[in-house]
């Protein structure tokens, strides 16, 4: 191993920045020399490659974002475009590419190693939807900008005696809302995996206007949608001033928890010493808090379990 490259692609998540110093030192460390793709698989396509040294990743460990960049890359999805691609990686003479994302950023990967690129791949995403692993780097930091806001919206409603609908991200895994949901003593939780029912929660919130409460928190994962048609539908049917609030974009940036910060570099770090090992088309991950590495094939084909008893704890103590 005596040259690799490393990107990052598709959604930004805090604590890439972590992953991309833990890879380039520990290379640099082993006598490794490492190019910087700039601009994800669109910068690869487009030779946007640099040499990277360990200046090049000073002070960024406590920022959010990726000081690579990142693209959504919809020709990569063509089989002509991956192998230029590797063509321009074998120009550059790279052995083998570390790529930092979810599961797209992965799957690219994955399409790589079957055209010969030796491959690893870094789960950061703030959705925590890949199965494989535990967490994703950048989850950790989301829950914690959502659960901010969620302190903040309790005051002024509590204040104003309302319903606050929160809409937060995650696409089709309800992990933010669930964890940030229980974290943040939500009267509702509404997610993807689990039927939801519009009446029972009317019920949910008239009994604790009887019982007492000063405000409701739903919290509402993106995967189900419509914040502000529920919190019409609430007002509607209660009686209750409700309101909308979609957090959007806001959760993939800040500087990362330190939760983040030491998973992206543990994760960094088993990167290099599975392709020393001689790897390819791999996954770094945790399980039980060990780094693990698994073949890349059987990780993505994985499909994730919804925490059944985590969901029934927070019901319980909502009430």
């Amino acid at each position: 191993m005596r040259k690799i490259a490393i990107l990052t692609s598709g959604g930004d998540a805090p604590g890439m920045n972590a992953a991309i110093r833990a890879v380039v030192r520990m290379a640099l460390h082993n006598g490794i020399e490492v190019m910087g793709v700039r601009r994800g698989y669109a910068g690869l396509i487009n030779g946007e490659l640099f040499r990277m040294d360990r200046h090049s990743v000073s002070d960024i460990i406590q920022r959010g974002g990726t000081i690579l960049r990142t693209a959504r890359c919809d020709e990569f999805k063509k089989e002509e475009v991956r192998q230029k691609a590797a063509n321009i990686l074998q120009a550059y003479g790279v052995d083998a590419l570390v790529v930092i994302g979810g599961d797209g950023s992965i799957t690219g990967a994955k399409l790589l190693s079957k055209l010969g690129v030796a491959a690893v791949g870094i789960p950061g995403t703030i959705d925590n939807d890949l199965a494989y692993t535990d967490y994703t780097i950048g989850f950790d930091t989301a829950l914690n900008t959502v659960h901010d806001a969620v302190n903040k919206l309790r005051d002024t409603s509590t204040s104003h005696e309302r319903v606050s609908v929160i809409e937060v991200m995650g696409r089709r895994c309800g992990d933010i809302a669930l964890y940030a949901g229980l974290a943040g003593g939500a009267e509702a939780i509404i997610l993807p995996e689990k039927e939801f029912d519009k009446e029972e929660l009317i019920r949910t919130i008239l009994d604790g206007k009887n019982n007492g409460k000063m405000h409701n928190i739903i919290m509402l994962a993106e995967g189900v949608g419509g914040a502000n048609e529920l919190a019409e539908y609430i007002q509607n049917i209660s009686g209750l001033e409700a309101r909308a609030t979609i957090l959007g974009h806001i959760q993939r940036g800040g500087s990362p928890t330190v939760n983040d910060i030491v998973l992206a570099s543990r994760m960094g770090a088993k990167a290099i010493e599975v392709l020393m090992e001689g790897k390819s088309a791999r996954v770094v991950g945790i399980k039980d808090n060990v780094i693990i590495d698994e073949d890349i094939d059987e990780a993505l084909a994985k499909k994730s379990v919804f925490d059944e008893k985590l969901y029934e704890v927070a019901k319980i103590l909502s009430m």
